[in-house]
């Protein structure tokens, strides 16, 4: 990216809370945040000082089945930040003091969670979605879980893991390919390559019924979440799901939007996104809503799949779609740090660097009668998560499941 002032780089290891023992629960992101406290070359302020302190910034993050140790810099930094995040992945300190400190950190980050109706509504509805299954979790753990992991585990999981051979090293902006390459070679050549395997347990979906779980907390509006387990992101299918959720609830001209929001009047935020794994996927809707018109707005939302299943979206609809897609995917392109979790994303979980025009392509091919058939394969009655954190005052649970019945089934 010649034009850019910026260079942004991501070690993304290919591990997350779905590797993860029931007792280990957690591990994956308080390793996360255990590579910040210091390295054999950098302590925890020099890290911070010579990234933010050159005008850069730094940062981690932990998925279900990747984590990523991230800096976005002027371009001249750009090889002086490599080097202080792969020590940083390579040779984490790991102490023992710093351990019993963080924990603590993280279960009240737990905890802060806890207080916040559209978490708890989204892990609920994880539960529903992918029960006693790691899918199903919560990437931060529990409080016992978290407690209960110490310094041997912590070692043993980086060392298993934080491994060449599991790891994609990505670039973007201001660089050149061969430098950096041969940068890596010099830093990377004394690391050994592990020999275990990464497996993980593979969600087989056995759903044949609604599910639906209510948690009553005094709050001023009521959280819902609907999920519908979906493709996953190695799926031909999915770029179809996207468009779907874009038409549904994915802006402002989205058919939720337009009905919630602005000819009903019960919610001020209604959303639909898509999230993919590595061989199930789901199809979210959320919304926060007047405490006395759930039930409407359910049976609003039910309409609109229904509609979906029913009646082919228009080609000004779908093109409208298509543009919004592309359009959003091109600008975040133009940001080095948004690139470099685009390329990671397509490396680790496709093994391959997928770019615009392929997906352009893919998107271009989509028609209304693709949207159609998707629509009949995931939105029905024996695929449907519902889930809700507010006061709940005179729920008609069985009405709600004789309005998805005559939607959906």
């Amino acid at each position: 990216m010649k034009q850019v002032h910026s260079a942004s780089v991501g070690i993304w290891i290919k591990v997350g809370s779905r590797y993860e023992t029931e007792h280990l629960s957690g591990i994956s992101h308080l390793l996360e945040h255990m590579v910040f406290k210091g390295s054999r070359k950098y302590d925890k302020d020099s890290i911070k000082q010579n990234i933010e302190g050159k005008g850069g910034s730094l940062n981690g993050f932990t998925a279900e089945e990747l984590t990523c140790y991230l800096a976005k810099v002027p371009k001249e930094n750009i090889f002086s930040s490599l080097d202080i995040l792969f020590d940083m992945y390579t040779h984490p300190l790991l102490k023992e003091e710093d351990l019993l400190r963080e924990k603590t950190v993280i279960i009240e980050e737990i905890k802060m969670y806890k207080d916040l109706p559209q978490h708890i509504v989204q892990e609920q509805l994880d539960l529903l979605m992918w029960p006693n299954h790691q899918l199903g979790r919560n990437i931060a753990g529990t409080v016992e879980t978290v407690s209960n992991i110490d310094i041997i585990s912590l070692k043993s999981f980086h060392n298993k893991y934080y491994v060449p051979n599991n790891s994609v090293v990505v670039i973007a902006g201001a660089v050149e390919h061969k430098s950096c390459e041969r940068f890596l070679k010099k830093i990377i050549k004394k690391h050994e390559f592990s020999k275990a395997r990464f497996d993980f347990e593979v969600f087989n979906n056995k759903q044949k019924e609604i599910r639906i779980k209510e948690t009553k907390k005094e709050i001023e509006q009521t959280h819902l979440a609907i999920g519908f387990n979906s493709y996953s992101y190695r799926h031909p299918r999915r770029f179809i799901v996207n468009l779907l959720a874009i038409i549904l609830g994915g802006n402002m001209s989205s058919r939720l939007f337009d009905k919630i929001r602005e000819r009903y009047g019960l919610a001020y935020e209604i959303s639909a996104q898509c999230k993919y794994f590595f061989e199930t996927g789901a199809f979210y809707i959320h919304a926060g809503l007047d405490n006395k018109k759930i039930e409407l707005a359910i049976n609003l939302i039910m309409k609109e799949l229904n509609k979906l299943k029913r009646i082919a979206v228009g080609q000004a609809e779908l093109k409208r779609a298509k543009e919004f897609y592309l359009g959003q995917l091109a600008i975040s392109l133009d940001d080095t740090l948004d690139h470099m979790i685009f390329l990671g994303n397509s490396f680790c979980n496709l093994g391959k660097q997928i770019d615009f025009n392929f997906i352009k392509k893919q998107i271009d091919s989509i028609t209304p009668n693709d949207l159609l058939e998707v629509s009949r394969e995931i939105f029905h009655d024996k695929n449907i998560n519902l889930s809700l954190v507010g006061p709940i005052n005179n729920f008609d649970r069985e009405e709600v499941i004789r309005n998805i019945f005559r939607y959906l089934g």
